[in-house]
């Protein structure tokens, strides 16, 4: 969606663009999955009503009518039992805390959810402003085993900025007044936005080559009288030649695909710390308990959170079945990426057993493991000052926009988009003669 967003906005300013996918086809994070005969999300995405950018998008491809909005009701794991934690009276009943420790953390949220500006708490461990604002008790019982299933030991160096974004975001889901969470979709999920984007984008002449993950991109001087190129170099051998390469990778993927990078350049990119993600896709023959997400701050179930997509998304899609994700975020070290899929997914299972004892094995219609093993930026100490990647490098016309230039947000679609629309703008007064591959061709 980066990627894609960023060439529709120089395409719309005149340039000539050229969409080098290495997969087969576009979408990353957001491309779709077959699980069971049915098509949706490879991972889960939500739309919020306060998602502007991504809103404004949608209706630029013509599918705001396909958009669907809904109530949701949200569950917590914790001490063995599962919660709901829908309304402010099931907060109140909520048993693990006690009533002083529920005010401290509703006033967290509360003065998370005021603060705009998020780059002054990059100098603040999350832990220490957490339990300053929560207390002790309330950061050992809640906070800090959901800081453990996102960030694992990655927890000790992020900084308090990257719970302030995610409860900046989640709060704003709520409507004014009646407090319910409103979520959205796009009828047929992200499968549908990116075939209409693609669609949309070959139209208007954007080039697209899949299936051929660039392996090298250097910097040349051009022709005489004709300035710089840059050269990208294809798995299949293809080397094609462009006045500007705009690199959406992760970090490490830009420093090895650049060796011409300066070494300041090289470390700096290399401080940028990523989570990755295993999440097992269920198709089940009915509902587990009827929440969106239910939260986790149990250390021996091995996913975080329970993800029933159809508490949102009808059920008619999926033939009256239910669609659950059942996500885990992971260090680089994490041994879960050495084992099989067999393994996980019966860990997995057998922890759906125990949580919830009307579970059966039996109800598994289907299922697919996806691993992805750079997604989060993890928003560390003085994040913005010593690991933000900036947009112009050494190499001249060759530039990164990438989600870890997302400082103060979290990653979801919606920053995505407001990401790209930025490096756009950014980047529209100082592209080569006005044409982002106007020599584009292959040696």
């Amino acid at each position: 969606m980066l990627g894609m967003t960023l060439a529709w906005r120089l395409r719309a300013a005149g340039h000539e663009v050229t969409i080098i996918e290495g997969a087969a086809a576009t979408g990353g994070l957001a491309a779709p999955e077959t699980v069971g005969g049915f098509t949706w999300d490879r991972f889960y995405h939500v739309i919020l009503l306060s998602d502007q950018r991504l809103r404004g998008l949608l209706t630029e491809l013509g599918l705001e009518d396909r958009l669907r909005w809904g109530t949701t009701q949200t569950g917590f794991y914790t001490d063995g039992r599962l919660y709901s934690l829908s309304t402010s009276l099931e907060f109140l009943r909520f048993p693990p805390l006690s009533l002083l420790d529920k005010l401290r953390l509703a006033l967290t949220i509360l003065r998370a959810s005021r603060i705009r500006d998020g780059r002054p708490l990059e100098r603040i461990p999350v832990s220490e402003w957490l339990t300053r604002w929560s207390g002790r008790r309330t950061f050992a019982r809640i906070w800090l085993p959901l800081l453990k299933s996102k960030l694992g030991e990655n927890y000790r160096r992020a900084s308090a900025a990257f719970i302030w974004a995610i409860i900046a975001r989640m709060y704003a889901a709520r409507r004014s007044g009646l407090k319910q969470e409103l979520f959205g979709y796009v009828e047929g999920g992200y499968d549908v936005v990116l075939r209409r984007f693609r669609e949309r984008l070959e139209a208007a002449g954007v080039r697209f080559v899949c299936g051929h993950p660039a392996g090298l991109v250097d910097s040349l001087p051009g022709a005489a009288g004709e300035g710089r190129e840059v050269a990208v170099e294809l798995s299949d051998g293809a080397r094609l030649r462009f006045d500007d390469v705009i690199l959406t990778v992760p970090c490490g993927r830009v420093a090895r695909l650049c060796p011409g990078l300066s070494a300041a350049e090289r470390e700096r990119l290399e401080r940028v710390t990523y989570q990755g993600i295993a999440c097992l896709a269920l198709v089940l023959k009915r509902p587990l308990a009827g929440y969106y997400v239910t939260n986790i701050t149990e250390s021996w179930v091995p996913f975080t959170a329970v993800i029933e997509m159809t508490a949102l998304v009808d059920r008619a899609h999926f033939a009256g079945h239910t669609l659950v994700y059942l996500p885990c975020y992971l260090t680089q070290e994490d041994p879960l990426w050495q084992q099989g899929d067999a393994e996980i997914r019966e860990r997995f299972v057998a922890a759906l057993e125990r949580m919830y004892p009307d579970f059966r094995r039996e109800d598994i219609v289907a299922g697919t493991l996806s691993r992805v093993r750079e997604v989060l930026a993890v928003s560390t100490l003085d994040y913005t000052a010593h690991c933000l990647p900036p947009l112009e490098t050494s190499l001249p016309g060759v530039w990164v926009a990438n989600s870890a230039q997302i400082a103060n947000g979290t990653l979801n679609v919606n920053e995505t988009v407001g990401l790209a629309e930025q490096a756009a703008a950014a980047l529209l007064p100082r592209l080569a003669r006005g044409s982002v591959a106007r020599h584009a061709g292959v040696e």
